[in-house]
């Protein structure tokens, strides 16, 4: 395969904190290609990892996100959103828990039910709101430190509490407001999508692979792309939480990129991040009559939404490992 002909492989990562780009994306590719050897690719291990079965890049926009977010202990005291990012949290946290509560109602896990219930409870009420963001937020914060006490959570330990949680997960709303921009009127969407198709060639393949926050750039990032999109992935997307981000999509109503021949979609169970994870039931087909698949798949370990524990599942890397040999 020459390099003219040699697919793009793009990976779009999701919330957190600031990321070394090369680091990534060696970590992606390592997780990628133990998901190959499980899924009986062991011939194209040394492809992935040696760069000839397809040229890898690790989309990074995390940096973009600094300007009004710290990294790490001091992340909560400088994270102040304004009153529009704030409710979009309050919509995003209700459906969470709505999430979770029936998932847990689905197990018949009563210790589950029981933490959900007791966040729920503290939901901010009409007196929180009335005092303003800084209240609903630290509100906000003290419903997911109830709901990290889930054992799944607590135990892979990724946030000490709440709301360095919420501070994370602000980065949807932030990438959703469309109002924020640089000095140069670009605004903060834009320039993350810029990001995530900067280098790519239409004349090529190309097969995305996008985690939370990153399927919904991808989403919309590949809206215009001229190019072939052999295989869309989506991990652990929030793309389907309805009111918080659903309904808050460029175009609407949702439809399937229109170079997307194919789109495979997969949520872990105890993903706190993705919402309901039928993306399907919201999303109008291409031209083509693509629409995303989606499939479950159950994580080992004790911490779920990271892409490389998606990329480690043979149901995830097969397909992938197979768009890119195409």
């Amino acid at each position: 395969m020459s390099g003219s002909d040699t697919p793009q492989l793009v990976f779009v990562h999701g919330i957190g904190k600031l990321r070394d780009t090369e680091d990534e994306r060696r970590a992606w590719l390592e997780a990628l290609a133990q998901g190959a050897r499980r899924a009986g690719h062991s011939d194209a291990v040394s492809g992935l990892t040696q760069g000839w079965l397809a040229e890898a890049r690790f989309a990074n926009y995390s940096d973009l996100f600094t300007d009004a977010e710290a990294q790490g202990p001091e992340v909560a005291e400088a994270w102040e959103p304004d009153e529009e990012q704030a409710e979009f949290l309050e919509d995003f946290v209700e459906t969470l828990l709505d999430e979770l509560g029936r998932q847990a109602a689905e197990q018949g896990d009563r210790q589950a039910s029981a933490v959900i219930e007791d966040a729920r409870a503290q939901l901010p009420r009409f007196d929180d709101q009335a005092q303003g963001v800084g209240a609903l937020i630290r509100v906000l914060g003290r419903v997911l430190t109830t709901v990290l006490q889930l054992p799944v959570l607590r135990q892979g330990a990724q946030w000490a509490s709440g709301l360095p949680l919420l501070s994370h997960l602000s980065q949807v709303g932030r990438y959703l407001d469309r109002r924020e921009a640089d000095g140069a009127g670009r605004t903060l969407d834009a320039r993350i999508r810029e990001r995530v198709l900067r280098g790519t060639d239409p004349e090529r393949p190309l097969v995305v692979v996008s985690h939370s926050l990153g399927s919904v750039v991808a989403f919309e990032a590949l809206r215009d792309y001229p190019g072939q999109v052999k295989l869309l992935l989506t991990l652990g997307s929030p793309l389907a939480t309805a009111a918080a981000v659903l309904q808050r999509l460029v175009p609407q109503p949702p439809r399937t990129p229109h170079r997307v021949e194919r789109w495979l979609n997969f949520w872990d169970r105890d993903d706190v991040v993705v919402g309901r994870p039928r993306i399907q039931n919201w999303m109008l087909p291409n031209a083509s009559g693509v629409l995303p698949v989606t499939d479950r798949v159950d994580s080992d370990g004790l911490w779920v939404h990271t892409a490389t524990k998606y990329l480690r599942q043979p149901a995830v890397a097969g397909p992938l490992v197979e768009a890119l040999r195409k």
